[in-house]
């Protein structure tokens, strides 16, 4: 491993494991690059809003003044972020951003349409539709050298087909692809004329690299806005997913009457360690953000250098946003012999590194792997190795 050179390049595989993490705990043994989250803390704003908690002693329900709290906060991070307002009166909490989907699939899509997913996508966007008796109609994108891009007509046909409501994730989780405003007025022009809705899913919006800016869906158009509802969130991006906090954005006033008429119980189902924490990461914690940011950019540079190296006939293309890798693995399965549908299981006991097998995020997916790459460079730089032996064996 190479010496340390950054400060989180001196967090070890023996300190993580200690903190009982489930990334670290679920495959004793090996390096965990499955789970979403990152291995580097939090920013100290954040870790400090916690105390807030216990000093004023609000185990209780949230009052009202901290929900207006994070509204303002995401109202003036998310302008920020993308020169985008989205007024505090039209911000609204809840739990997570699989709740905001279950929320659009009973309140802002057709009853009993069906789910659209560009894949790969996000795995449980498989699973929350059939608990909500839904079908999921999938679209696979269309991988080029260096980018993705959407099947339109495929899109088309799967609202032709029954979909009703779009599930639009940018930047894309698990392929890290980055949405032009272009491209997604197009997007747009196909839901439109098919009389569809779209949730958009913007929760790693902040982690975008330098190379792209990220344009949230409902900025581009009216069009655009008046069919889709966002939500985002400070847990990717600021390290804190276990505190149970997301935002629900309006663009249009059909579907924020909807929401209060019919959803402000979820609203109040935020944590309040979450709304703190939110509050901290949006307003004190972007110093850390863009510390954070610089350094998985240097972590998807290392993995885009060494990858061709390690496994020849491996396909990788760079992220363009989140630390999230997507690595085509078929040409390797095909040369060693190895089932496409047992790559995840050889690498985690052959290489002892636990990655999320590729079938999981869409329909032929096998012999795919997606990879969590926060993690410390010489730990990141560890699990390519052993990847690459247990693919040599």
């Amino acid at each position: 491993m190479s010496p340390a050179t950054h400060r989180f390049d001196s967090i070890t595989e023996t300190a993580l494991v200690e903190q009982g993490s489930n990334k670290w705990t679920t495959y004793p043994g090996t390096i965990g690059m499955h789970i979403a989250e990152m291995d580097f803390g939090v920013a100290d704003p954040v870790r400090k809003s916690l105390d807030e908690v216990d000093r004023r002693d609000l185990f209780g329900y949230a009052p009202e003044w901290l929900y207006d709290e994070v509204r303002r906060a995401t109202s003036d991070f998310y302008a920020d972020l993308s020169g985008y307002r989205v007024p505090p009166e039209r911000i609204d909490t809840l739990p997570d951003v699989l709740m905001g989907l279950n929320v659009a699939m009973d309140h802002f899509s057709a009853p009993g349409s069906k789910i659209v997913l560009l894949t790969p996508a996000y795995m449980p966007f498989f699973t929350a539709p059939t608990f909500a008796g839904r079908e999921v109609i999938e679209v696979p994108m269309i991988k080029g050298e260096s980018d993705w891009t959407v099947d339109y007509a495929g899109l088309d046909a799967a609202f032709k087909a029954g979909g009703g409501l779009l599930v639009f994730v940018n930047p894309h989780n698990p392929i890290g692809k980055v949405y032009s405003a272009k491209e997604i007025v197009r997007i747009g022009e196909v839901v439109e004329a098919n009389g569809a809705r779209v949730y958009a899913d913007e929760i790693h919006a902040p982690l975008v690299y330098s190379e792209h800016s990220h344009v949230p869906y409902t900025s581009v158009n009216e069009v655009n806005a008046g069919h889709a509802v966002t939500a985002i969130a400070a847990t990717k991006a600021f390290n804190i997913p276990g505190l149970k906090c997301a935002q629900m954005l309006f663009s249009n006033e059909a579907d924020l009457a909807v929401w209060k008429q019919k959803c402000l119980f979820t609203a109040h189902m935020a944590s309040n360690p979450g709304l703190f924490a939110t509050a901290a990461a949006y307003t004190g914690s972007r110093d850390w953000l863009a510390e954070v940011r610089t350094y998985l950019e240097g972590n998807r540079d290392l993995v885009t250098e060494l990858l061709p190296a390690l496994v020849p006939d491996a396909v990788f293309i760079p992220p363009q946003g989140t630390y999230i890798g997507w690595l085509d693995l078929r040409a390797t399965c095909a040369r060693l012999g190895i089932d496409p549908s047992a790559l995840h299981t050889h690498i985690l006991e052959k290489g002892k590194v636990s990655f999320t097998d590729g079938a999981l995020c869409g329909t032929g997916l096998a012999g795919h792997l997606r990879m969590n790459f926060a993690t410390p460079r010489p730990i990141l730089r560890e699990a390519l190795e052993r990847t690459a032996a247990a693919l040599s064996e």
